[in-house]
C-alpha cells in the first residue's frame, strides 16, 4: 500500500453510489408519505395533546419522556457519530469492502444503534396519545 491509499473497485464505488441514491430517495419518499404532524399556528391558550415533534426527531422526543436526563445519551450518540471515522485508529484497511471484519464491532454498534432509533420513532409516532400515553 503506497501514499496511505485503500485498494479497491470501480464496481464498489459503483455500489456505494447506488446505495447513497436508494437512501436519499427513501428519505424523500417516506418525507412524501409520512407528513410531519405540525400543527396550525401555536396558540398559548389551546395546547395540543399530545403535542408531537417532527417525525425525524420524535425518537429524542419519545427518550425525553421517559426522563429528562436522557437528552445526554442523545448528544453522547451524537459525538460518538461524529468521532465514529476516527474511532478504529488502530485498524488498517487494505482493501475496500462492505462491512469488513476488522471493524465488526463498530458496525454492530452502529446497526444496533440504527435499529432502536428507528424503533423509538415507530413507538413515538403510532403508540401514542393523549398525554403521551401508551395506546396501540
Amino acid at each position: 500500500m503506497k501514499h496511505g491509499f485503500v485498494k479497491s473497485s470501480p464496481l464498489f464505488f459503483k455500489l456505494i453510489s447506488r446505495s447513497m441514491y436508494a437512501a436519499v430517495a427513501s428519505l424523500m419518499l417516506l418525507a412524501a408519505l409520512i407528513p410531519a404532524p405540525l400543527q396550525e399556528q401555536a396558540n398559548p391558550a389551546v395546547t395540543p395533546n399530545p403535542a408531537k415533534s417532527a417525525w425525524f426527531l420524535l425518537w429524542i422526543q419519545e427518550l425525553v419522556s421517559w426522563s429528562r436526563l436522557m437528552i445526554y445519551p442523545v448528544i453522547l450518540l451524537a459525538g460518538l457519530f461524529l468521532l465514529l471515522p476516527w474511532l478504529p485508529a488502530g485498524t488498517r484497511i487494505h482493501r475496500a469492502c462492505w462491512f469488513p471484519s476488522e471493524l465488526r464491532s463498530i458496525t454492530a454498534i452502529t446497526v444496533i444503534l440504527v435499529i432502536a432509533i428507528w424503533a423509538l420513532t415507530v413507538v413515538a409516532l403510532f403508540f401514542r396519545g393523549i398525554n403521551w400515553s401508551f395506546s396501540y
